[in-house]
């Protein structure tokens, strides 16, 4: 659900008009470079970047048109390389959806979300995207490990 505001004049006057739209992402049909949707409409990525809760997991959901694949990886291989080098940074590792899907999940460990926080000032993220293929929509959301008793451990 994105929140879709227009301007229109009304008279002397700028009217916003507001409106709710579920909108679909359409690997074909994309005018845009790259776009950045949180994952969780009422947290955002700033937000949890100022959490002190010990080690976190940082999993940036991407979806990729099927023929810039290979150009993503390559791009998605350069940013790793950077962040590899960052205090803080543990491991990382991609995975794609089966199938010939164009769904990826990047799944990085971060010592704490004040390294990931520096780490992101220090690589510069926003020339990185640029270079990404266009019409790649990434979603970047950061976890902590949760116990369930019989089952995960914290």
């Amino acid at each position: 659900m994105y929140t879709i505001i227009k301007s229109s004049k009304k008279g002397d006057q700028f009217v916003d008009i507001i409106s709710q739209q579920t909108v679909k992402y359409q690997a074909n049909q994309t005018n845009y470079m790259v776009k950045i949707v949180e994952m969780d409409e009422h947290v955002k990525l700033e937000e949890q970047l100022d959490e002190d809760v010990g080690s976190v997991i940082l999993l940036n959901k991407f979806n990729v048109n099927p023929e810039d694949v290979d150009e993503f990886i390559k791009r998605w291989a350069a940013d790793a390389a950077a962040f590899k080098k960052q205090p803080g940074f543990i491991s990382a590792q991609l995975h794609r959806g089966v199938a010939g899907s164009g769904t990826f999940i990047n799944y990085a460990v971060w010592e704490s979300a004040a390294h990931l926080k520096k780490a992101v000032s220090n690589v510069d993220v926003q020339a990185r995207i640029s270079e990404y293929p266009p019409g790649i929509v990434i979603s970047p959301h950061v976890f902590k490990k949760v116990a369930v008793p019989g089952i995960c451990v914290d």
